[in-house]
């Protein structure tokens, strides 16, 4: 979490190898990633922008680009655990249905669940979320956050997030600043220190800390 030009996206980048870092080391499974095959470590990593890429092609070959070989059963194990079974059923042809230049025919909800059934299928040990839920109405981040419940479990998980909602139960925060790390903890001990981190959460929950933890039960 942080600022606009904290350094967030550039973290991401750096992991999947987009450059490679001028000072210190950037480890995967304890190997230095300039050591190893960009290939080989991104096959490591899920990725589920805030701009989800939806192909000119039907739901069935947007989800399967993720592992072009999983089966049928897999395919809608993906799809329920994702969310979208549902709304992909109730179009004209299904799974089958040609979905339009960048998904058009789906609203902005439909496409970010999408984008995470396909993270599903992938099934990669890392999970890199970009403000997954940042630009969504309330009813469809409801069902998106469902679907990041069911993908985030038992894999790394690496949140760039504005709405502190998102990583309220992260094992570990780390609040960026104009490209240095300048604090990190679980949310109760931030708010604690009273530094950055305590400012956004009293911006975005509430003046007082007491309604802050009220807001946590």
């Amino acid at each position: 979490v942080g600022p606009s030009g904290a350094g967030k996206t550039t973290v991401f980048q750096l992991l999947l190898r987009f450059y490679d870092p001028q000072a210190g080391q950037v480890l995967l499974d304890g190997v230095d990633l300039r050591q190893a095959d960009p290939a080989a470590a991104r096959a490591r990593i899920g990725l589920v922008p805030q701009d989800p890429v939806i192909f000119a092609a039907n739901a069935r070959e947007n989800i399967l680009y993720a592992r072009p070989d999983a089966s049928e059963a897999e395919l809608h194990a993906a799809g329920d655990a994702g969310n979208v079974t549902a709304f992909i059923q109730a179009l004209p042809d299904s799974f089958d249905t040609f979905l339009g230049q960048r998904g058009v025919r789906l609203s902005g909800g439909q496409r970010q669940r999408l984008s995470l059934a396909r993270a599903i299928l992938a099934d990669r040990p890392i999970l890199l979320l970009d403000e997954a839920t940042s630009s969504l109405d309330a009813e469809s981040e409801r069902a998106v956050q469902s679907a990041l419940d069911t993908l985030m479990a038992d894999r790394t998980t690496i949140i760039i997030a504005h709405r502190l909602a998102t990583v309220l139960k992260a094992d570990r925060i780390v609040v960026m600043d104009q490209g240095t790390v300048v604090e990190t903890g679980r949310h109760e001990e931030l708010v604690a220190r009273g530094g950055l981190y305590a400012r956004y959460a009293a911006l975005q929950f509430d003046t007082h800390r007491t309604s802050i933890n009220a807001g946590l039960a």
